[in-house]
């Protein structure tokens, strides 16, 4: 009974997520003349409706420590990459930001149309250092618009108690601009799993890692000091 509750209301979550998407995309791409961070600010009313509806039917909330951390200027964030909440939810902790993300998401309906309008970043894995290049002067562009830069190093998600391969990308465009870089930490998968519909309640943990200036420092440094702040917080999570 109880697996069967927590299906009704997931279902009831994806119909609201599915009835929000769709206004707030096309409302994305009606902003596309406004400035980034004022497209930015809109949209995220997305995000903030969806985590109050993922309360209201899956009575799941979050809490963040750390919030102290992050920089008044625009910067990378690394964070740890467990499911789809995170997507979210950094857009209801972090100032007006994009992402970096598969070019293959630009294709999904109504969400993709709205990655683009608010200037995505998308990244084609198997095209190597053009890829990084791209990274670079893609994310520089947006850094000097005042959006900040969030990046899975992971690449995909991980399941609770693993940790993936930290691809270079993040620390390489940290360190080839010599932008601020604020690693997160979270345990959103225990409660919203990877390629399962069920939501379980309680309460995710999102905790925010001191800022790393990266000013002469090697993107495998970077990399390093925000893999090992990362996966030493998960283990008190």
């Amino acid at each position: 009974m109880q697996t069967a509750v927590l299906y009704v209301r997931a279902l009831l979550f994806y119909v609201g997520l599915f009835a929000l998407t769709i206004p707030f995309s096309l409302l994305a791409i009606v902003l596309i003349p406004l400035p980034a961070v004022t497209r930015s600010r809109w949209v995220s009313g997305w995000a903030y409706s969806v985590l109050w509806w993922l309360k209201v039917t899956c009575n799941l909330r979050y809490e963040v420590r750390g919030r102290a951390h992050i920089p008044a200027h625009a910067h990378i964030i690394l964070s740890k990459h467990q499911s789809a909440w995170e997507t979210i939810g950094l857009q209801c902790i972090f100032p007006p930001q994009i992402w970096v993300m598969k070019k293959e998401l630009l294709m999904i309906p109504f969400l993709g149309w709205a990655f683009w309008a608010l200037d995505a970043i998308p990244i084609d894995r198997s095209a190597g250092r053009e890829a990084l290049k791209k990274l670079v002067n893609n994310g520089k562009e947006r850094l000097a618009r005042g959006l900040s830069v969030v990046i899975f190093p992971e690449g995909t998600r991980t399941a609770p108690g693993t940790r993936g391969k930290y691809h270079i990308g993040g620390a390489w465009l940290a360190a080839h601009t010599a932008t601020t870089v604020v690693p997160v930490a979270h345990n959103a998968g225990r409660f919203w799993r990877k390629n399962s519909i069920l939501k379980y309640p309680g309460v995710i943990q999102v905790v925010i890692g001191q800022p790393i200036e990266t000013a002469g420092l090697k993107p495998d440094a970077v990399n390093k000091l925000v893999e090992d702040w990362i996966e030493a917080e998960m283990l008190t999570l």
